[in-house]
């Protein structure tokens, strides 16, 4: 039974209540042109140190669960030596160039003009830039001169979700105004090779990608427009957030991140994640459920990060899900790696356009981050 009106039963979910839930008008993605195969990576990689030419770290790449993924450069370009101001000039570039594509893509498809942004909020965790991402977008996409802007930088593959919640508070409290929500990362900028095996999974998971939503008001009802991928285009209601569940344990922040070496990022990736990632899951959809006075059988559609094989098996061993619940976080992660924020938006885009939620369809969408953090919302088509 899916119940298609779910009312918060304290305080913490009654600010959709006052200012109505918010829509998400459109999701859009954008991804590198450049497509490479795990072999692809592995041989380029071997090239440059003994260690990736081992039938170990081979097996690492072939069996991660990933098939494809994308990166800002070609063949010919990728150096992983390259000089620390190399990589922040390859981040400077295509930071704004996907998160770009991905914004104007969003901003068309759910027929909002430019100036009728009035916050950009941009999620990153793979490069910094000072003026940051959302000053680049104010000028490449015209947004108005006065548009309020968020930069949310460190909150590694969590970020989308966070970014979804600044832009969730303003909507809800401007009334009538209009919110674009952007997470981009450019994880080629953040090559770091050494003999570990946490940076080999990284190295055999990680990708380039952006991707964006237009958040409106939700009242009155509006007609569907079409929610798109790149490649496919399908019409049906758009989800309304109608609230979040956050949580962070601190002591596991030592188990994933990124850290700074000579100037490099550095992927911190500990294998107690996998563990450590299905309880984290169960406890706070557990609240985020029992706040809304719902059952897990209630939700139609589980948009979840696809952060990796391991850590999806650890989540569907402590939720009890069928194969179909994980079956678009799967095939992201299966096409595109792990792009860190951006990722669970595209787990959106693929349950929107594959999937065609029908209309009252409750959704949880979910992240995992640095922290250990966990973010959550409440989704309704």
């Amino acid at each position: 039974m899916k119940r298609s009106d779910p009312s918060p039963s304290n305080d913490r979910g009654a600010a959709w209540e006052v200012g109505g839930p918010v829509r998400i008008a459109a999701v859009a993605t954008a991804s590198p042109p450049n497509e490479w195969t795990q072999d692809d990576v592995c041989d380029v990689l071997a090239q440059h140190f003994d260690f990736y030419r081992s039938r170990a770290v081979r097996r690492m790449f072939t069996n991660s669960g990933v098939e494809t993924r994308r990166f800002c450069f070609g063949r010919g370009d990728f150096d992983p030596n390259a000089t620390v101001d190399a990589f922040h000039a390859l981040f400077r570039r295509a930071a704004p160039e996907l998160a770009g594509e991905a914004a104007r893509k969003a901003l068309e498809l759910a027929g909002v003009a430019p100036e009728e942004i009035g916050l950009v909020v941009a999620a990153t965790c793979t490069g910094y830039l000072c003026p940051g991402l959302s000053a680049y977008l104010t000028r490449s996409l015209g947004l108005a001169d006065s548009v309020q802007r968020a930069d949310l930088v460190g909150m590694g593959c969590a970020g989308a979700l966070p970014a979804l919640q600044r832009g969730f508070d303003y909507v809800s409290s401007a009334r009538q105004r209009k919110a674009l929500v952007v997470a981009v990362e450019v994880c080629s900028a953040c090559w770091f090779v050494d003999d570990t095996l946490e940076t080999v999974v990284g190295n055999a998971i990680c990708a380039d990608g952006a991707a964006s939503v237009v958040l409106e008001p939700a009242q009155g009802q509006v007609p569907a427009r079409a929610c798109a991928s790149e490649s496919s285009e399908q019409r049906g209601p758009r989800p309304s957030i109608l609230g979040f569940e956050s949580a962070i344990e601190t002591e596991w922040m030592a188990a994933v991140g990124l850290e700074n070496r000579a100037g490099r990022h550095r992927i911190v990736l500990s294998k107690e994640l996998r563990t450590a990632a299905g309880p984290a899951v169960a406890r706070v959809v557990g609240r985020l459920l029992e706040r809304y006075a719902l059952r897990k059988d209630d939700i139609a559609h589980w948009v979840f990060h696809a952060g990796g094989a391991a850590v999806l098996d650890n989540i569907d061993e402590h939720m009890g899900f069928c194969e179909e619940d994980l079956r678009a976080s799967r095939a992201v992660f299966r096409r595109f790696g792990n792009m860190s924020s951006p990722t669970a938006l595209f787990v959106l885009d693929e349950i929107q356009t594959q999937r065609r939620p029908a209309p009252g369809d409750l959704g949880v969408a979910l992240a995992l981050g640095p922290g250990l953090a966990t973010e959550a919302a409440l989704l309704r088509w």
